[in-house]
């Protein structure tokens, strides 16, 4: 079994991993995000999970595997990541609500024993209820869409406000599992080589 770390510092990722049958090492990247660019949001989602990646990736010895992602919500062509205050989670509430948009996340495994990485995107379109001003209020009074990807949870505060996903929904909480186990395949690993199935 090879050493598994997560190069991210969602607690989502880290939970869904974990109730998934693993049990990843968390070492944050601490790259600058707004320094990487791209044409599209899928591609910059991928970029963004390559750099996280491969940034653990040179800080550890031979023998583990390093799994990068990233996630942003596209609406009107428009990337958007964690909104950071109430005001502008609020904002991206009262436009998002009633509507549609794509959950993009990228991920990417690194091999720090050959160097080799493979990389892939995941879209899920995300269905958002009609809230009210006031239930818009209440939800971005909490906090939690400050900090997340496109300002909405499914699997938290805000679920009450997701009315369905079309596609993988673990991709929207922001790790795709059956992305992460072909990525693990194209480097010639199982899913035995980060801990799963685990042991009783």
């Amino acid at each position: 079994m090879s050493r598994f770390v997560l190069a991210s510092a969602s607690p989502a990722r880290l939970a869904t991993l974990r109730a998934a049958g693993v049990e990843p090492e968390v070492i944050v990247s601490g790259v600058d995000e707004d320094a990487i660019t791209a044409g599209t949001t899928a591609e910059l989602v991928v970029r963004l999970a390559e750099a996280k990646a491969v940034a653990v990736a040179e800080r550890l010895p031979a023998g583990a595997l390093v799994l990068g992602c990233d996630s942003m919500l596209e609406l009107d062509g428009r990337a958007l990541g964690k909104p950071g205050t109430v005001e502008l989670a609020r904002a991206r509430w009262q436009e998002m609500r009633g509507r549609s948009g794509v959950l993009h996340t990228g991920h990417c495994v690194v091999d720090t024993s050959t160097g080799r990485r493979a990389s892939s995107g995941a879209d899920t379109t995300v269905h958002f209820a009609d809230a009210t001003d006031a239930e818009i209020e209440a939800y971005c009074g909490t906090g939690e869409p400050t900090a997340v990807a496109g300002a909405f949870t499914i699997d938290g505060l805000g679920g009450w406000f997701v009315d369905g996903v079309d596609g993988d929904h673990h991709n929207v909480v922001g790790v795709s599992l059956p992305v992460v186990r072909r990525l693990l395949g194209v480097l010639g690993h199982g899913l035995d080589a980060i801990g799963y199935p685990p042991r009783q």
